[in-house]
């Protein structure tokens, strides 16, 4: 089967090795022309020093990949993934079905990615949307150790064709028909890993982790129902699978950028400073934006957009969770 991806980073072609495994054919577009020339020249991914399969191929022009195939995967950065849609579906010659594997959400409007493929894509263009989320560093899984994942469509056939898709001896995954859980809790735990890390940063120590991450989760909780998913799926992969991965390792990036603030750097210097996308920031902003919309309790969040958006210190941060009026836990 021919399977475009959109956005050959990390994860993109880390993907791509995965549909490759499984004897598909994958054609990768990036604006990288560097990305572009490591797959197609040196057979290399991107991002790291692995040599990947050679049926991988890789393009700059977005209008090649999309009629490569009428399977899209999204993997670009969530602040453009708009506007990509957007190209996709004027480009487009035939009908087309999502995959989306980007994980946030869009601040200034609360979208999540399924909402923004409503909007922006013609009705006589779209076959399906399909969202594939779990505990997954890219760094892992490229060396093909073991992962699992989450196939969730409101399409029952299209979660278990996008689940047979992509399974193999070494990802397993599952189906839901919970499309909004899966997306809010593979955005909602960016943003709590930022902080994690802010927090292992400032030398709080385990104890201080281990409760941001206890406390962050009823956060999510909240966010996830309140955007319309379910609480079950909040304590699935995509929801306290992919907080405990996040949140906790070094090869994140949302922990590392936080660990970055917590030790002294700028918000800008820690984001820069990642040769990745760092989807916590924009999260937190958004999520303090819907937690002013619906009235929400999330003193994590709520504490990380002050300090993020440098309307308090490090110090300040701490302070604002930690004399909090002490309450029952539940």
């Amino acid at each position: 089967m021919n399977i475009s991806i959109i956005g050959g980073g990390a994860w993109g072609t880390t993907l791509a090795q995965v549909l490759a495994d499984n004897k598909n054919n994958v054609l990768i577009r990036d604006i990288n022309l560097d990305f572009v020339n490591k797959i197609n020249v040196w057979h290399f991914h991107p991002s790291f020093a692995v040599s990947i399969p050679e049926s991988i191929k890789a393009t700059s022009s977005l209008e090649e990949a999309v009629n490569y195939s009428d399977i899209i995967v999204l993997c670009v950065p969530t602040k453009v993934i708009r506007s990509v849609i957007s190209q996709i579906d004027k480009l487009a010659n035939s009908q087309k079905l999502y995959i989306n594997v980007s994980k946030g959400i869009e601040p200034e409007t609360g979208d999540l990615v399924s909402d923004i493929v409503k909007e922006v894509t013609s009705p006589n263009k779209i076959k399906g949307f399909v969202v594939l989320s779990g505990p997954s560093h890219a760094e892992e899984l490229i060396f093909r150790k073991f992962t699992t994942l989450v196939s969730a469509s409101t399409n029952k056939e299209l979660a278990k064709m996008i689940q047979e898709l992509f399974a193999n001896n070494y990802l397993r995954v599952y189906t839901s028909t919970d499309v909004r859980g899966v997306e809010v809790g593979g955005a909602v735990k960016n943003a709590i890993a930022v902080v994690s890390g802010i927090a292992s940063g400032l030398g709080l120590g385990e104890n201080a982790r281990a409760a941001l991450i206890c406390r962050g989760m009823k956060e999510l909780v909240q966010i996830i129902e309140t955007l319309g998913g379910k609480k079950e799926t909040a304590y699935g992969l995509s929801g306290l699978g992919d907080l405990i991965v996040t949140a906790s390792s070094m090869n994140s990036r949302n922990f590392k950028t936080g660990l970055k603030i917590g030790q002294g750097q700028s918000v800008v210097e820690a984001v820069n400073s990642s040769s990745q996308t760092v989807e916590g920031i924009r999260t937190i902003n958004a999520c303090y934006q819907i937690a002013k919309k619906y009235n929400l309790d999330l003193p994590i969040i709520n504490t990380s957009y002050e300090l993020v958006n440098n309307k308090i210190d490090l110090n300040g941060g701490v302070s604002m969770l930690l004399n909090r009026k002490l309450k029952p836990e539940n």
